[in-house]
């Protein structure tokens, strides 16, 4: 398989990585010093490279490269400029559209087709905040005492983004857009596992006109190069984007050094299809819920509960769908699922897998997978209640576990009956149970006759084990900015008071 290896070190000399994966900080390409991180081709499961950990001596040095940049970055541009310079990056990511796709393909194991489309998506969410940029103000709030009170919106300085393995160059737009865009400095660091694709996107940002330093991309490990990050003083808010479990050791860092955090983590989404829906429609839809991405999705529809009266059926129509599914090489054209993305995870998925069957799961499974390569077939569990490990733990993979329920208030406490509260989503011909089952079901996002539609200028976050915090949308403006209000006493004969005004 060297022509694996072959074409990452061709793609990344046409990104202008060279040839050894590093950080990039303060617009310069550098070596780590700490342990050595493998890349593993998560299909052909050969190593593509390796590289140190960058440590905490240039994580400080890509902090301070942030704070210098980010002073005139916020006052010696102005927010227009801001803005065409973001345009300008949104029109370099396009023009790089195809190295992307493939770097990401290959390192990540996602299937090219979705790598293409989350490149543009990238591309989008440049521009999307670009048009924000010089239209965040503040406001005159009509105080009694007689005083001109104002509010501005200040960037908050430098922010630290933690991106997963899952989705590395559109997380990284995702977070990097809202920060620069309301004049804040950024340090990102990519998952240990896909760190290119967030070096090759701040790259191409920087020959595209973003100040270099402005944005320093770290290739290293949390609980080193993350730690170092968190704990330096130019730092002002942490955004992590992965797990629950890492979420609570990164909001328990920042807490620390008192510093704010916004969670995105992870879901155990409720798809609920009544017995009035499109089941066809319904079937679709479900799987392309949970399998598409191999699974490795927050908001992945993993719990699929069905009306007792139509469970049989649409479960047999989503086990009879899977065999359909292309699995293969990411970089094939014609793949619709890929790999899971590395073999920690690979094994967690099997072993949950495992573990259902000997609770008395029901499993049913596509019949054949490719004969290299981390795949998990396509598989729905059926036979467990919603207490069921398989039911309530986060898998990350292609694994759906369909549960019966009798009417509505069943649905929404089995919705409701698990410590996330990221997503969901109902099928119904009922326009009046939809709306209820929206407003019932608690989570950040909730689709219906539909899923997994997304957009960068929607509001999108959960609640509980699926993180706080907002991240797109004129939301995560508010989460990068901090309002100062502005007192001026316009008087003849300014008032000193001791206290509360009146």
């Amino acid at each position: 398989m060297s022509e694996r290896k072959d074409l990452l070190l061709s793609l990344m000399g046409e990104l202008g990585l060279g040839t050894t994966v590093q950080s990039l900080v303060a617009g310069q390409l550098r070596d780590g010093a700490g342990d050595a991180v493998v890349l593993e081709d998560p299909y052909a499961q050969v190593e593509l490279a390796r590289y140190s950990d960058c440590g905490a001596a240039l994580a400080a040095e890509a902090c301070c490269a942030s704070a210098a940049v980010q002073k005139d970055w916020a006052t010696g541009f102005s927010a227009a400029r801001r803005g065409d310079v973001m345009q300008d990056v949104a029109r370099a990511v396009i023009a790089n559209q195809k190295p992307l796709a493939k770097l990401e393909a290959l390192v990540a194991g996602k299937p090219i087709r979705d790598c293409r489309i989350e490149v543009a998506k990238v591309a989008e969410m440049f521009r999307y905040y670009a048009g924000w940029a010089d239209k965040l103000h503040g406001e005159v709030i009509p105080v009694p005492s007689g005083h001109l009170n104002y509010t501005l919106r200040e960037p908050l300085g430098v922010v630290f983004q933690i991106t997963p393995w899952n989705a590395p160059i559109f997380t990284a737009g995702w977070q990097i857009a809202p920060a620069i865009a309301t004049g804040n400095g950024v340090v990102i660091k990519p998952s240990e596992l896909t760190p290119l694709t967030t070096v090759a996107l701040v790259h191409i940002a920087e020959d595209a006109g973003l100040p270099k330093g402005l944005v320093n991309v770290l290739c290293g490990l949390g609980p080193t190069t993350g730690q170092a990050a968190i704990e330096h003083d130019a730092v002002r808010k942490v955004i992590f984007v992965g797990s629950p479990e890492a979420g609570r050791r990164v909001a328990m860092a920042a807490g620390q050094s008192l510093k704010p955090a916004v969670l995105e983590l992870g879901g155990k989404s409720a798809n609920i299809v009544f017995d009035d829906a499109n089941l066809k429609h319904a079937a679709l839809g479900a799987q392309a819920a949970i399998f598409s991405g191999a699974g490795q999705s927050c908001v992945a529809g993993s719990r699929l509960l069905v009306h007792q009266s139509a469970h049989a059926e649409l479960t047999d129509m989503i086990a009879a769908g899977m065999n359909s599914i292309a699995l293969g090489d990411p970089l094939d054209e014609a793949t619709e699922v890929g790999p899971i993305s590395n073999g920690r995870q690979f094994a967690h998925v099997s072993g949950m897998i495992a573990a259902a069957r000997d609770e008395g799961a029901s499993v049913r499974t596509r019949t054949s997978t490719p004969e290299t390569g981390f795949f998990v077939p396509p598989t729905l569990l059926s036979g467990l209640g919603n207490k069921a490990a398989a039911a309530q733990t986060e898998i990350f993979g292609p694994v759906v576990t369909a549960i019966p329920f009798a009417d509505e208030e069943e649905a929404i406490a089995i919705a409701n009956d698990t410590l996330f509260g990221l997503a969901g989503a109902v099928w119904t011909s009922d326009v009046g149970c939809a709306h209820r089952m929206a407003a019932a079901v608690r989570a950040g996002t909730f689709w219906i006759n539909s899923y997994k539609a997304i957009h960068v200028s929607s509001p999108f976050g959960g609640s509980l084990n699926s993180g706080f915090g907002r991240s797109s949308g004129s939301d995560a403006l508010m989460e990068y900015t901090s309002p100062k209000s502005v007192w001026l006493d316009s008087g003849k004969t300014p008032k000193i008071a001791f206290g509360y005004v009146s």
